[in-house]
């Protein structure tokens, strides 16, 4: 496998890339549709990259709502954990909490965006540096391990490989985090049930604002589904 250069990789982070043919788009989708839905071990090692973005959407809205982030844990059962300091309660904390569910569908969506402006190494840089910024709050040598492994395939997929293949990664990916971000909202139930705890992020807004935790289950998987769907529009029928 031949490495691209430096300057040919840096000219198509802002260049436009053709679309792929179709039978690209809708074989990454069924791949991740089954990797999502059938479980198992390509699901448990790929479910990391969701809590990435898990961990990453309560770090980005902590920031934009003028929280202190003080570091951010990953573990190797894919849960984490974001710290950050201020007030215990209000609107900065009730969005905070709000965005660890609802990340990996948007992280989808801006996938979906850039991928239909043609924008396909971009997205691949781009998210080589979200991790990297992402690198600097982690606490644990798991988390470390997690996040440079991730970055490490998608910088050998975006320096090493044509653009087909990188196409085929893009569409992958975007879709993976389209379909994964269903699932855990599901796991997040069947854990409250099985093991009632204050410390779910559902159990935390109902803390925060008096409504149900399982309501605020209800409210992100409908906007993961909602979010879905408009992805499979977007990318299959637009």
């Amino acid at each position: 496998m031949e490495a691209n250069s430096f300057a040919q990789v840096w000219q198509d982070v802002f260049s436009v890339q053709p679309d792929p043919p179709q039978w690209i788009v809708i074989a990454t989708g069924v791949v991740a549709l089954l990797v999502v839905a059938t479980g198992g071990r390509p699901w448990r090692v790929a479910r990391n990259v969701v809590t990435i973005a898990h961990e990453g959407g309560h770090a980005v809205v902590a920031l934009f709502s003028g929280r202190q982030l003080t570091g951010i844990r990953l573990h190797s059962d894919t849960s984490g954990v974001t710290v950050s300091r201020g007030r215990p309660d209000g609107i900065g904390m009730i969005m905070t909490i709000l965005a660890g569910y609802t990340a990996p569908s948007v992280v989808g969506l801006v996938g979906i965006v850039l991928l239909t402006a043609g924008r396909i190494t971009g997205l691949l840089w781009m998210s080589i540096l979200l991790l990297a910024a992402m690198l600097l709050l982690i606490r644990n040598v798991y988390g470390v391990v997690s996040v440079v492994g991730t970055g490490a395939v998608v910088f050998l997929v975006s320096w090493f490989t044509p653009d087909e293949v990188q196409s085929f990664f893009a569409y992958l990916f975007t879709w993976f985090m389209l379909f994964a971000s269903v699932r855990p909202v599901f796991e997040l139930q069947s854990q409250r049930r099985r093991q009632p705890s204050s410390r779910s992020d559902a159990d935390q807004l109902d803390r925060l604002t008096g409504v149900p935790g399982t309501v605020w289950v209800l409210f992100f998987g409908l906007f993961n589904i909602a979010v879905v769907a408009l992805g499979v529009w977007l990318l299959m029928f637009r």
